[in-house]
């Protein structure tokens, strides 16, 4: 099994790009539509309005996350990882990363909205020390949004 190295990117890299389209391509085959229509700037996972991180195993990139400033707070968006890489940990190594680089930044906490058909990454959230708070963002309205936090 090879190394898997958590690293920053460049959303506008090539295999950053197709790594994103397949993030866009599962959030719509749980959803349904596009996948996820919030909006991002070009820059807002750029320091300091955020940072991007993926997971490479060597070959290719298997997950990906980013945060993106929300007033004092950091944002999750994008967290991911590819059925190559699942049920290996990957998931909690780039949550980690991104809390460390959130609260490097400043950030006070980090918040995020998922889907009640993300299973996963609820569990995953919750036993990361993540609790509910009131719907935000982009999907505040939507019946089946979760949103939670953590202090950093």
């Amino acid at each position: 099994m090879r190394e898997i190295k958590i690293r920053m990117a460049d959303t506008a890299d090539p295999a950053v790009q197709a790594l994103l389209v397949d993030v866009l391509n599962e959030l719509s085959e749980r959803y349904g539509g596009s996948g996820d229509d919030t909006p991002i700037a070009e820059d807002d996972f750029t320091p300091p309005n955020g940072a991007f991180f993926v997971a490479d195993d060597g070959e290719r990139l298997i997950g990906c996350a980013g945060w993106r400033r929300h007033g004092d707070d950091a944002e999750l968006k994008r967290m991911f990882t590819a059925k190559a890489g699942r049920r290996r940990g990957l998931g909690r190594r780039l949550l980690t990363a991104i809390e460390e680089s959130a609260r490097a930044a400043g950030c006070r906490r980090l918040i995020l909205e998922t889907g009640d058909q993300q299973p996963e990454a609820i569990a995953l959230y919750q036993t990361a020390g993540y609790a509910r708070i009131p719907d935000f963002g982009y999907y505040k309205d939507e019946a089946d949004v979760l949103s939670f936090a953590k202090d950093l």
